[in-house]
């Protein structure tokens, strides 16, 4: 499966921008981005290291959605190919055959990114 992982993070957050200002989910996305904040907010680990743990979740997890966002991020803030790599090699280990199917996922978006980026 090949994904254009850049066009699916746009048309994600666009997604994410519906869910936010949905009734029903507003109070429980705000929470969520508060608790997002929190959470990737520099401390003992910097900004890209809290990325890379995201990314290895993602695909330990299978969530493509939390690849391409993580892969996006991790782009950003300057990860290497090799970090990416040493970091799909962990999520390997914790999650097994299945997570091996996704690494390929997250090296994929992850080179779409740092490409786009390159581009910019």
């Amino acid at each position: 499966m090949i994904f254009e992982w850049p066009e699916t993070a746009k048309k994600l957050s666009a997604q994410l921008r519906d869910l936010r200002a949905g009734e029903g989910a507003a109070e429980v996305m705000k929470s969520f981005s508060a608790m997002a904040q929190s959470a990737t907010k520099t401390g003992a680990l910097d900004a890209k290291t809290k990325e890379l743990i995201a990314l290895a979740i993602g695909v330990a997890t299978r969530c493509d959605d939390c690849i391409a966002f993580h892969s996006k991020a991790a782009a950003n803030l300057g990860a290497t190919r090799e970090e990416i790599l040493e970091t799909l090699g962990m999520a390997i280990y914790m999650g097994a055959g299945p997570s091996v199917m996704y690494a390929s996922h997250a090296l994929q978006a992850f080179s779409q990114f740092a490409a786009v980026k390159t581009e910019a």
